[in-house]
């Protein structure tokens, strides 16, 4: 065989990066037009004295600033059901041993399969049952039950990776499973917990299905709720319908944020525990 020659080797490296730039940039033109759009739509009539419009009146009984809060409750409360719960499973799944340890695990991964819209009537009994109707915390439990399985998977893995040594010799001092998991576990599955709480933010802001069915009230009303909510508010003339993409825009602005400054947590969380050393 012949050796390639190392130009034409460098050659196809950069043959090959202008392709991978070149998907990149236009999947991020087609991912930006739509913004892009809004934007220039939201300033087309009134200017941006749209966006102070829209931030400081109510529409449909509905104040965008006022959903910005619900949105943050609401993801706060699953930050905190998701991070807590799946910590103390992915401790016990991983570093306690006890029968049937790795069946009950596997039977937690089966619910990942399982899609918001199958448990969407039973959920909706089981909340009215719990008196959880037009409440914060009636929309963060099904979106934090839905999220525990994949948080017991990544948190799992990442634990898989930390050293028995700690544990044990904790244990030979006599600290129990409690003050090992507070003391020793939580510290050290810390960079997981934030990528799974940046992760958890972003999907709550993102949904739209559980806060439809639970609140009602709309003081209550989610910015994912809102885009809907607001639109009859607004007549067809073209400042109103300004006004309107001024909404959307600012809707969508945590969301952007959130993704724009955590990327690198969210990237990590993806693959957290994939690479065991």
């Amino acid at each position: 065989m012949t050796a390639t020659n190392p130009l034409t080797r460098l050659r196809q490296r950069r043959s090959d990066s202008v392709i991978t730039y070149g998907v990149l940039l236009a999947g991020a033109a087609l991912w930006l037009f739509p913004l892009i759009t809004a934007v220039r739509a939201s300033v087309a009539y009134g200017g941006p004295k749209n966006y102070w419009i829209v931030l400081t009146r109510e529409f449909n009984q509905v104040s965008l600033p006022m959903t910005f809060g619900n949105s943050l409750i609401i993801a706060v409360l699953h930050v905190v059901l998701v991070c807590g719960a799946g910590s103390m499973a992915a401790y016990a799944f991983s570093k306690l041993r006890f029968p049937f340890r790795e069946t009950l695990y596997y039977a937690v991964l089966i619910f990942l399969a399982v899609p918001g819209v199958a448990i969407i009537v039973p959920v909706y009994w089981i909340t009215g049952q719990l008196g959880l109707f037009n409440s914060h915390l009636g929309v963060a439990l099904p979106e934090a039950a839905l999220t525990l399985p994949f948080a017991v998977l990544m948190l799992r893995n990442y634990a898989n990776g930390l050293s028995d040594e700690m544990i044990e010799a904790a244990q030979l001092d006599g600290a129990g499973h409690f003050r090992i998991f507070r003391s020793i576990f939580l510290p050290l599955a810390r960079p997981a917990l934030v990528n799974l709480g940046a992760l958890c933010v972003m999907w709550s802001l993102q949904d739209f299905m559980w806060p439809a069915t639970v609140l009602k009230k709309p003081e209550l009303t989610t910015a994912a709720q809102a885009v809907s909510t607001i639109r009859s508010a607004f007549g067809p003339t073209p400042l109103e319908s300004s006004q309107y993409f001024a909404a959307l825009v600012l809707l969508a602005v945590p969301a952007v944020v959130l993704v724009v400054v955590g990327l690198r947590y969210i990237t990590e969380g993806i693959t957290s525990g994939g690479v065991k050393e």
